[in-house]
């Protein structure tokens, strides 16, 4: 309002009348711009505080290295799925986003710890063994189904009692993980679906909706997730919602349960 205030005061001085329409004017213009910097103070802490908590999900910051493991298409080795590059555009992005630098590293050439760089690994069993290694070694409440044509449980998820079966387009599940292993400082984000599109569907999720997971999960530090992409031959990747939170089981040690079966 000092702008308010001094230009009444000049008129004042040169004997100019004040008449209440310019009054009102010179208030409303005031308090314009008093509310536009409200808002835009609003708003900027608003998107600190909102990158700040994607942060703090993710396990990443502008110091913080993101390593992205990439797989291959499982039958075509050498060659990556369109929708995994996808999930990999989307991993990128985020990182870009929180100004995280970016390294991609292939499934085939990386066997070394994550240590101080935040790892998203991408893909199931068949397509990178670095999941297989990740599943085995931290989440051993997990069983992963062998591909069979014939068997109903062929592709499964298995966490604890609890199976997410896999029907090709129609009904598809990934498991989406984070942990911290034990030589490292950065966490691990595993995302593991019954194909690339589910994948695909997976890092969608996490985006959209990790303000909600983390007012809701236990702990945004160790968590396992199912997911379930509902007919992908129709709506694609992001008919995608929450099919079960199975973190005490996949960090529990399932005694007898065969692990991780991988196909022949």
């Amino acid at each position: 309002m000092a702008e308010v205030s001094v230009l009444l005061s000049e008129a004042k001085t040169e004997g100019a009348p004040l008449s209440a329409a310019f009054i009102n004017i010179m208030i409303g213009l005031a308090t314009s711009i008093l509310s536009g910097g409200s808002v835009w103070a609003w708003q900027r802490a608003r998107n600190s505080r909102m990158l700040r908590r994607k942060e703090t999900f993710f396990g990443l910051s502008p110091e913080v290295t993101c390593l992205i493991v990439m797989n291959h298409k499982y039958n075509a080795p050498g060659t990556t799925a369109q929708d995994d590059v996808h999930v990999m555009i989307e991993v990128a992005t985020l990182a870009g986003e929180i100004g995280s630098k970016i390294s991609v590293r292939s499934c085939d050439e990386i066997q070394e710890v994550n240590a101080d760089r935040t790892e998203f690994c991408i893909g199931g069993v068949n397509s990178n063994p670095r999941t297989l290694g990740h599943l085995s070694s931290h989440l051993p409440g997990v069983t992963l189904r062998p591909y069979h044509p014939t068997r109903r449980d062929s592709a499964a998820i298995i966490v604890g009692d609890q199976r997410f079966l896999y029907e090709h387009g129609k009904l598809e599940h990934a498991l989406v993980a984070k942990f911290m292993p034990s030589a490292a400082s950065r966490p691990v984000i595993l995302i593991c679906g019954q194909r690339a599109i589910a994948n695909r569907a997976a890092m969608h999720f996490l985006r959209h909706n990790y303000l909600a997971l983390g007012r809701s999960l236990a702990s945004i530090d160790q968590f396992c997730l199912v997911v379930q992409i509902i007919s992908s031959d129709t709506y694609g990747h992001e008919m995608v919602e929450l099919a079960g939170d199975v973190t005490t089981a996949a960090f529990t040690d399932q005694g007898a349960i065969p692990r991780n079966l991988k196909r022949p």
